[in-house]
């Protein structure tokens, strides 16, 4: 008998363990379905090293196995990174303000997120792919896509991955009535305040704009007066600034028509907030005097020229600070005093009916009683000079009638508003009393919503929410502006309410037989517009939107 010698197996090659994608095929087609829509802030080379992960061949079925359980956190976790939600730095710092929340608006806002033409969509292409993947080697195309974005990533401007191409927009970034240059932002020139706009929107260039940018507004302050002259008329200030409302906001509701606004002088169509939160709001405004800050600076402390209500106390101007709400929730009270540098003491809200309860259960309080309570103010009336910071939170998402837990309508909310707002400025023109109010909301509702944020949603400061209705009334005047309002129609921001504040405080205009209401509302500082919160940034560049999350590449804002 003849011995045989056993030879060993040659292993099998590598690409005969050829797996494809599997199931995973759906995961990528559904990304790309709404990459087409504009739905994803995509990151295609993070994409194609997740699918090469995928694809790799491994011999044995476990180790296959495996890298299936694997992949599902990280296929997660980067299906979040290509879309537009909050990212983990946001959530964590906002966690404690989710958690105050009430049950019922936590459960709004989770259903404000079902999209059930965009799930009929998934489904579709769920079935689509089942049935055709009987035939069909889809793993093949799926790649092929993979490919191809990556190749216009390195071969173009990430732009290009968006298939309806670079959105429009209306704003524009000069103006026929633009005010001097005042700043330089080194070898940069700014036109009209605003740093010139030629290079091509690239990463790069939009992030030296953006420096520029900052780097010129750090340079623009409003100076006042060290005293006013002896014939200086006194006069009450009153700010008033309203949490959630845009002029989109104001559309949607169907109130551009009200009353309220054929009470105004003055009204800017182009006025940028600068954020979508409430706390960095107020103290962009109450810092009013100095260009504006990014929103890192925004929290370290400024120069004493830049805070508007010093500003006025130094000219003899009492401050005083009034609220419709207890400002605890997010710390919002804190923040105007540690960061906004208001320091007067919170006026006596005790006794005022209750009008809303907030989205966290606290009372937002009935503002013709407010205002009211301003009026007949003992302490105001000992100084004819007073300048009022008057914070306003009836339009803020889920606040809701009290014994109702629904959130209440944004349009009855705000059309009660308005109406106390008109009934206030009827009473102040029939009083004859010298009052310059300046309204100025502190960012818009998200409404509507679009194709980054849900309604609601404002994690990301887009132009819908930043654009707000600024407008400024002079009560009491010898000679009061006659016909439609005065419409500035450059893009606008605090800067431009000080300089008016500015060319209204001596009090002289309010006795002036003539006022020169053209040079009045003339010539005002613009500002480009840049919004900011803590991990996004957008910004108005050749008249169209870019933003730009947590210090990654710029792409277009999606229309």
């Amino acid at each position: 008998m003849t011995n045989q010698t056993k030879i060993p197996a040659k292993p099998s090659p590598l690409w005969q363990y050829w797996r494809g994608l599997s199931g995973w095929n759906f995961y990528f087609l559904v990304k790309f379905g709404l990459l087409w829509a504009g739905y994803l802030n995509f990151h295609p080379m993070l994409n194609l090293v997740f699918m090469a992960f995928l694809l790799v061949p491994l011999p044995r079925l476990s180790l296959h196995r495996l890298r299936h359980w694997i992949a599902i956190p990280i296929g997660f976790g980067l299906f979040w990174h290509d879309t537009w939600l909050p990212g983990p730095q946001s959530l964590m710092s906002q966690g404690s303000q989710v958690a105050a929340f009430s049950t019922d608006y936590l459960v709004d806002l989770v259903t404000r997120f079902i999209n059930w033409q965009m799930l009929g969509a998934v489904f579709v292409l769920l079935v689509a792919w089942l049935f055709l993947s009987q035939w069909i080697r889809v793993t093949v195309f799926v790649v092929a896509i993979m490919v191809w974005l990556n190749v216009l990533t390195i071969t173009g401007p990430v732009f290009s991955l968006w298939p309806a191409g670079q959105p429009t927009s209306t704003v524009t970034t000069t103006g026929a009535t633009a005010a001097p240059t005042v700043a330089a932002a080194g070898a940069t020139p700014v036109v009209g305040d605003i740093p010139a706009q030629t290079a091509p929107p690239t990463t790069a260039n939009l992030n030296a704009w953006l420096t520029s940018f900052y780097t010129a507004e750090e340079k623009r302050q409003t100076r006042f007066p060290t005293q006013l002259p002896e014939d200086a008329q006194p006069f009450e200030l009153l700010v008033i600034n309203i949490c959630s409302l845009s002029w989109a906001d104001i559309e949607a509701a169907g109130l551009m028509s009200h009353p309220l606004w054929s009470h105004f002088d003055i009204v800017f169509k182009q006025f940028n907030g600068g954020t979508s939160y409430s706390g960095p709001a107020a103290i962009r405004l109450l810092r009013a005097s100095c260009g504006q800050p990014s929103h890192t600076n925004l929290y370290q402390p400024a120069s004493n020229q830049c805070y508007l209500f010093d500003n006025l106390s130094k000219l003899g101007f009492d401050q005083h600070l009034m609220m419709d709400h207890n400002g605890i929730f997010g710390g919002f009270l804190d923040e105007v005093r540690n960061n906004g540098g208001m320091q007067s003491p919170l006026m006596n809200q005790a006794g005022l009916p209750v009008s809303l309860l907030s989205f966290d259960g606290s009372p937002v309080y009935d503002d013709t009683a407010v205002l009211n309570r301003w009026l007949e103010s003992e302490e105001r009336q000992k100084n004819p000079r007073s300048a009022t910071f008057f914070n306003m939170l009836p339009l803020h998402d889920g606040n809701h009638f009290p014994g109702v837990s629904k959130t209440a309508d944004y349009k009855v909310r705000a059309q009660k508003m308005f109406d106390e707002l008109d009934g206030f400025f009827t009473s102040l023109e029939k009083s004859g009393r010298k009052v310059m109010v300046v309204l100025v909301p502190e960012h818009g509702a998200a409404l509507q919503g679009d194709k980054m944020q849900v309604s609601g949603l404002r994690d990301i400061p887009s132009p819908s929410i930043t654009n707000v209705p600024a407008a400024v009334k002079f009560f009491g005047m010898k000679a009061p502006h006659q016909g439609a309002a005065i419409e500035i129609a450059q893009p606008s921001s605090f800067l431009a309410i000080s300089e008016l504040v500015l060319r209204a405080v001596d009090g002289k205009l309010f006795v002036e037989d003539n006022v020169n209401w053209e040079q009045l509302a003339s010539g005002l500082p613009q500002t480009a517009p840049v919004s900011e919160n803590a991990n996004a940034v957008v910004i108005q560049y050749q008249g169209k939107p870019y933003v730009r999350l947590n210090g990654g590449d710029w792409v277009p804002y999606p229309q």
